[in-house]
């Protein structure tokens, strides 16, 4: 187990300080804001005597942040004998590395988020707790959670993490532009190619307004790849599914021929969710592709937003995103942490009040179908649009490896869409690449 551990952390180090510059996010989902918050709370002091203490680290900063908080006071002042210490540890992927360097200096919290595809490294170093005696325990199975969201929770025949701050990409669309214009929302690709042009405008020979822009980010070309038919993987696990078949090629093509005639204005990496989010609200594109999490963001637009499922080629499709709650092998404190968990994922003053604060995804069925849900959704049915889409969740990018090859597609897409290299020979190379990786695990 160390020796694999060891690997896992020294891979992850390497990659997540190159994934940094890589995007809005330097992964497939959508990255908190790090904000320069401290470290580590005021609440982090000792417990008072006779209470027991577990810490708890998270991804969330700025006001999801003071969410986050105010749902760990909640569990606090309701449960006298257990103190939860909350801490920030930075975006995603510095928590994950935080967390791998505290594997090995045996200062691991006891609970801690992960966001969802860092979860595989974890499980196959033996490093997480198995929860499934203490959900039978509980009453509770599986099948109490959305199946669009347990995609990353079981691990060799273990189940190792929960969903906890979960999200989908999401077609945001400005409806009075569209309806000045007479346009219908898309709902293949052909339509979006259609719609995105029809709203250009350009004025001696510059774009003045662009059809659609996107964040600069892997998830949404692995959208792109499981709405053509294709999987990120192939079946073995031993290359891409998505490069023989012709979707890679279809997928690239698709997303430059738009590109050159302004329907797509794909912004710069650095930065690009605030760019991209900032060239729809200002009216200069017309629509957009971002994470569900900015539902709430995007309600104060000077214009009418709905929210649609992303288009399909073939298929609906979705991957998912964002971060899962798990319990720590090595706490000392299980049967607390695990009254922690069960009180995030059941409670309605847990995870369903901090989704109602954010624009998170439901995590179970029952919160799904409360009344404080259902009322939510009718005041603002755009965050509805975001719950239905899970029906087509997919998540075939389950690998150890991960995020070393997300690092060499972020190359390969960059490589594409901003330096206009030959699409099929950058996915021959990202392939090869590939699959020198997923044989050396």
């Amino acid at each position: 187990m160390k020796v694999k551990l060891v690997s896992v952390i020294m891979s992850s180090l390497l990659t997540t300080g190159i994934l940094a510059g890589c995007g809005a996010s330097g992964s497939d989902t959508e990255q908190p804001a790090v904000s320069a918050a401290p470290q580590t709370s005021a609440k982090a002091s000792e417990a008072p005597k006779g209470k027991v203490t577990l810490q708890f680290w998270h991804s969330l900063s700025g006001k999801t942040g003071e969410y986050m908080q105010a749902m760990i006071d909640r569990f606090n002042s309701s449960h006298p004998n257990i103190q939860v210490v909350g801490t920030f540890q930075g975006g995603y992927d510095e928590t994950a590395t935080k967390l791998q360097q505290s594997f090995a200096a045996n200062t691991a919290p006891d609970v801690t988020m992960l966001e969802r595809a860092y979860v595989q490294q974890f499980a196959d170093a033996d490093v997480l707790a198995d929860l499934t005696s203490f959900l039978k325990n509980s009453s509770m199975s599986k099948d109490d959670f959305i199946p669009g969201l347990m995609g990353h929770s079981v691990f060799n025949n273990k189940l190792v993490s929960l969903p906890l701050n979960r999200s989908t990409p999401i077609f945001f669309l400005n409806k009075d532009l569209l309806d000045e214009k007479g346009l219908s929302v898309p709902t293949t690709w052909d339509e979006l190619k259609k719609v995105a042009n029809a709203l250009v405008v350009k004025e001696n020979g510059e774009t003045k307004r662009y059809g659609l822009t996107m964040v600069h980010d892997s998830w949404y070309p692995i959208a792109f790849i499981a709405q053509a038919g294709g999987t990120f993987f192939n079946d073995k696990s031993t290359s891409l599914g998505f490069i023989d078949n012709g979707i890679g090629l279809k997928v690239f093509s698709f997303l430059k021929d738009m590109q050159s005639t302004g329907a797509l204005y794909y912004p710069p990496s650095q930065n690009s969710g605030t760019v991209a989010n900032q060239m729809f609200q200002d009216g200069k594109a017309g629509m957009l592709f971002q994470s569900t999490g900015q539902i709430g963001a995007m309600a104060n637009s000077k214009f009418k937003v709905v929210t649609a499922f992303m288009p399909k080629d073939k298929v609906n499709a979705e991957p998912t995103g964002g971060g899962n709650i798990v319990m720590t092998e090595s706490s000392k404190q299980k049967d607390a942490a695990w009254e922690f968990i069960k009180w995030v994922e059941t409670d309605p003053q847990g995870g369903q009040q901090l989704i109602v604060d954010t624009g998170y995804l439901p995590m179970t069925k029952k919160m799904a179908q409360s009344q404080q849900i259902l009322d939510l959704w009718a005041k603002e049915p755009n965050r509805k649009v975001a719950y239905d889409q899970l029906q087509y969740a997919v998540d075939t990018n389950k690998s150890v490896v991960w995020p070393e090859v997300m690092k060499e597609f972020h190359a390969a897409m960059q490589a594409i869409m901003y330096d206009s290299k030959d699409i099929k020979t950058t996915l021959d190379g990202f392939t090869k690449e590939t699959e020198r990786l997923l044989t050396s695990k």
